[in-house]
């Protein structure tokens, strides 16, 4: 960006909003869209030299703190509605802009790099706008400008980049120091975020991964980690990840100690890997154990040359646990205690009592990543697409038909108490749509992910702050009976939903609704 020292001549677009939001989340809300170049400038030219812009052109910032554009709008009613603004940033420079609403602040958006000038984003934030006439004002913060401004949506966040919200306001809350230990949760959510940088490029985001990572690797790939339970491998992925992105040797040493951990890990009669070494988790299967062992496992071996064993054991785990979790319905329970001692095990089959949806969308998951590495000829893997059908059409009879969501416990929709949870919803969605994708599934399967997907986004809105707000996830979750389930805390931003929130949007980012 070039500075420049003339302004343009002011022009003042006033439009009318028709319809108010009234509870309708942003996602779904109606819309009106205000040409940069249309509105009022200070310190900034309208060109048009960068393709892929709406209108007739974009405003460039002046490379100078206060230089803004300022939009005219009339707003029907009182009420809070998200702005979405439209830009480009080819560099890595962060060019924030404080947006104001008729002269007061009402927070600052980061618009950091997309790559080039011609990558187009969206940033998103929630506003209170009074009934009538109002003014918003997007001034640059430093003496870089602003970013290349192309528009302003306001009143829907259709145009928003979701996946790119998401990890900008995570980044932005935490720095890889701040986000917390070694652990299952967060693994889950970078490997999200590196789905988000396989499609952006944005060096950002893989950076902020690798600054999470080292802080457990050396640089001899010395870790701390006894490997005592599936949860503390999930992680892994993003060792595997990192050794492909950087050639470094550590992340490969570090990740063959998870490998190596197998050998010794205690299993079930029939090979099943215990949920954890830990005196209470003797002898059990929980579906979310899939996940957090399995997809590493099969990419270590397509990374590290050790896919003989990897597949085998990937897939065999999958059917062992199907053996044990999976019903008639097709859906699976929480867990199994083949010792048949736990207060929560069925006396004679060793069940827990209740499918716990997030349990479910972890097996559901790990099969589709599984798949997307072992070769169609695995003798093991006709079974576990046969697993995976069944489980599919549980899936499809609970989810809600108002919301398209499914349930905490998902075959007691009508019961009290039940509640409709999000990151459950995320992973379905993902594992339907890629399913249908991949040719695993009946087409119509497509309809049931969308509806899925829709249903999560109107969990998914932009804060007065400016960052994202994903609700109703379910924390961290033991085996329980019905009443535990119910009563698990409904948390906003957990990362448990954070990260499949990242898996799903790039999903459907890829392929559409």
């Amino acid at each position: 960006m070039v500075a420049r020292g003339s302004a343009l001549r002011s022009s003042v677009l006033l439009i009318s909003l028709v319809a108010a939001m009234m509870t309708a989340p942003p996602a779904q809300a109606a819309e009106t869209r205000f040409e940069a170049e249309n509105a009022v400038l200070s310190r900034g030219v309208v060109e048009s030299n960068h393709a892929g812009f709406t209108g007739t052109g974009f405003v460039n910032y002046d490379n100078a703190s206060g230089s803004y554009v300022e939009f005219t709008i009339t707003n029907d009613t009182a009420q809070a509605v998200p702005l979405s603004f439209r830009y480009a940033n080819g560099t890595t420079t962060n060019r924030p802009l404080d947006v104001a609403v008729n002269g007061t602040s009402a927070g600052t958006i980061n618009f950091a790099g997309t790559g080039a000038w011609t990558s187009w984003r969206a940033q998103t934030i929630s506003v209170q706008l009074p009934q009538g006439t109002s003014k918003i004002r997007a001034s640059a913060t430093t003496s870089n400008g602003g970013p290349n401004l192309d528009s302003l949506t306001v009143g829907a966040t259709t145009g928003t980049d979701w996946s790119v919200a998401v990890v900008e306001s995570t980044m932005a809350q935490y720095t890889p120091a701040q986000l917390g230990g070694w652990s299952y949760t967060r693994g889950l959510y970078l490997y999200g975020q590196y789905l988000v940088y396989q499609r952006t490029k944005d060096p950002r985001y893989l950076s902020y991964i690798k600054a999470w990572v080292d802080r457990f690797v050396d640089s001899g790939g010395n870790m701390t980690q006894n490997f005592n339970n599936l949860d503390s491998m999930l992680s892994g992925r993003l060792l595997n990840i990192l050794y492909k992105e950087t050639g470094q040797a550590k992340y490969q040493t570090a990740a063959k100690k998870i490998r190596n951990r197998l050998n010794t890990y205690p299993r079930t009669s029939d090979g099943g890997f215990w949920h954890s070494t830990s005196e209470s988790r003797h002898n059990q299967l929980w579906a979310d154990g899939v996940f957090m062992l399995n997809p590493f496992l099969a990419e270590y071996g397509k990374t590290f040359n050790d896919s003989a064993y990897a597949n085998e054991e990937a897939l065999k785990q999958l059917n062992v646990y199907a053996s044990h979790l999976q019903q008639p319905s097709g859906i699976l329970k929480h867990a199994y205690d083949e010792a048949k001692d736990e207060s929560w095990a069925n006396p004679q089959s060793g069940l827990a009592p209740e499918y716990w949806c997030r349990a479910i969308g972890w097996y559901a998951m790990a099969t589709i990543d599984i798949l997307e590495v072992v070769p169609a000829n695995h003798p093991r893997r006709a079974q576990t697409l046969t697993d995976f059908r069944e489980l599919v059409v549980g899936i499809q009879r609970y989810q809600d038909a108002a919301t398209g969501r499914w349930w905490q416990v998902v075959d007691k929709g009508g019961q009290s108490g039940n509640w409709l949870e999000t990151s459950c919803s995320m992973m379905f969605s993902f594992a339907l749509s890629r399913g249908v994708e991949r040719g695993y599934l009946d087409p119509s399967y497509k309809a049931v992910a969308a509806k899925g997907y829709q249903g999560v986004l109107q969990k998914t809105s932009i804060g007065s702050n400016g960052r994202t707000q994903v609700s109703d996830i379910s924390i961290g979750t033991n085996v329980g009976d019905y009443g535990y389930y119910i009563a698990r805390e409904r948390a906003t931003n957990d990362f448990h939903g954070l990260g499949a929130f990242l898996i799903m949007s790039e999903q459907f980012t890829r392929v559409g609704v």
